[in-house]
């Protein structure tokens, strides 16, 4: 085998809609599931239905910490004509009343204690004191069941808690934990191989040597995929030969997606295309974006695969446009929404016309400042707050125009 001798340039682009469309299409949710304790559950997704074996609370309990009483001994007191009662017990947490009421009783209680039988409501503390023979007076009436949680009030045993395909948040792992369930089912997260090709690429903490250049790809986008539901794999890099994306290929075709950053574009080492072409199909190459134009994307052995520009700005933005939708899909994740604030713009800004551009944004005195420099500069990101998102039939923004940022 040997390398394309000769560039080819991208004679049509889609639009980032289109691409869009495509990419979502070939996103196929992963069907595997683990199981996984709770404490590593937060962010994933139920592979099964919750259903309670448990009453919660498990127990009629105090709502409020007083004494327990049978709420019509207390009827009629007030400030002027309290109503004493025996104290006979006292309850607290962990513990269990082992007295049961009579007319004219109490018992003292803490806030979430069980109720002793006979009680029927809890007068506050607040509203009691003591009197001189050591007896409770209570100085305002209840009615039955006033300051008291039921027993199953939060969840009744056989109830459907919560659903296949739930997305857990604190919440409702707070919720089955209430129910005693140590473990859950959650589908597994899709595994993103990410390789750097290019004879330049060496590993950070080597040594640079003559024209070479540190991997910043593998990292960027394997946090991009660890963030938004993949399992980044970094793979070592390939050089620029057919016969090194075969071997690399092959070394990676367990991973539920292929990212390859780098051979994309249209130079003559560029040959992610071939790779694609020889292996499987290709669904796109060149996309009407800036940056990010020399993507092409298709599926080898039914995986989706991304053959990236090797430029850092443009293999992040594309990340974030492309593979951020394939991957949540795929984890059946919800849509990413990313937060968004409106500012004015703080300098006049000339786009592409014919390319939907993502032009990053500092956000400096309530104005959205300019942070792209080019495409190969990882600092046009990292020195960003967000982005904008400029329309490919719009040239101008002018100066003042509000816009709005997504942040990063």
């Amino acid at each position: 085998m040997t390398e394309q001798a000769s560039m080819r340039p991208i004679r049509k682009t889609i639009p980032l809609d289109e691409a869009l469309g495509i990419v979502t299409a070939a996103a196929r949710p992963i069907e595997r599931t683990v199981r996984a304790p709770l404490t590593e559950a937060n962010g994933r997704v139920l592979a099964a239905d919750v259903v309670a074996g448990v009453d919660v609370p498990p127990f009629d309990r105090a709502a409020m910490d007083g004494f327990a009483v049978i709420a019509e001994d207390t009827f009629g007191a007030g400030g002027q004509a309290p109503r004493t009662l025996r104290c006979i017990e006292s309850v607290h947490t962990g513990s269990v009343p082992t007295r049961r009421l009579e007319r004219g009783d109490c018992t003292q209680i803490a806030t979430g204690a069980p109720m002793p039988d006979g009680a029927d409501a809890v007068v506050m503390v607040e509203q009691t004191d003591r009197a001189p023979d050591g007896g409770v007076r209570v100085y305002t009436p209840v009615y039955p069941r006033q300051h008291v949680g039921r027993r199953a009030a939060d969840i009744a045993v056989g109830q459907a808690l919560l659903a296949r395909g739930d997305l857990l948040t604190p919440s409702r792992l707070g919720s089955i934990a209430a129910l005693g369930i140590a473990e859950v089912d959650i589908f597994d997260r899709p595994e993103v191989a990410i390789l750097s090709t290019g004879n330049e690429i060496i590993e950070p903490g080597q040594p640079l040597g003559p024209g070479q250049i540190y991997d910043i790809n593998r990292f960027s986008v394997g946090a991009v995929a660890e963030q938004h539901g993949g399992r980044a794999a970094g793979y070592p890099t390939a050089a620029d030969t057919l016969e090194a994306l075969d071997a690399a290929l092959d070394g990676c075709r367990d991973a539920d997606v292929l990212v390859f950053s780098g051979g994309s574009s249209v130079g003559e080492r560029d040959l992610m295309l071939d790779l694609l072409l020889r292996r499987g199909e290709v669904l796109f190459h060149g996309i009407a974006v800036k940056p990010g134009k020399p993507t092409v994307f298709g599926h080898i052995d039914g995986k989706p695969v991304f053959g990236m520009p090797g430029y850092p700005t443009s293999c992040l933005s594309n990340a974030y446009m492309l593979l951020v939708p394939l991957l949540r899909r795929m984890a059946h994740l919800p849509p990413h929404q990313p937060r968004s604030v409106s500012a004015p713009a703080a300098q006049r800004i000339v786009s592409t016309t014919g390319r939907h551009q993502f032009y990053t944004v500092r956000l400096i005195g309530g104005e959205a400042v300019p942070a792209f420099k080019a495409s190969g500069d990882i600092t046009s990101m990292s020195q960003a707050d967000g982005y904008i998102e400029i329309p490919a039939q719009t040239d101008i923004v002018e100066k003042g125009e509000q816009v709005q940022v997504k942040l990063f």
